[in-house]
């Protein structure tokens, strides 16, 4: 029988949407939730709230590797495709 260990990442995962009246930052690996009026604001913010939520932390409880990135996924508005 063939055992794998979690390999740790040197990423974290998040997505960028469109609320109401901001945009929403929200990672998916760590419980991160953030807003701005820009999509660059929202970028900020998200890097801010996951150092903050990290900061002091044991990475490994997470499967991180030290200083780790974040991979953002913008959704856009729906395109106007004419059929």
């Amino acid at each position: 029988m063939v055992y794998y260990k979690f390999m740790k990442r040197h990423t974290i995962k998040a997505f960028i949407y469109k609320g109401e009246k901001y945009y929403i930052g929200e990672c998916v690996d760590i419980p991160v939730v953030t807003q701005g009026k820009t999509i660059d604001e929202t970028i900020q913010n998200l890097k801010e709230a996951v150092s903050l939520h990290l900061e002091g932390e044991n990475l490994e409880e997470y499967d991180l590797l030290p200083n780790p990135s974040i991979i953002i996924t913008i959704e856009t508005e729906p395109l106007d495709v004419k059929t």
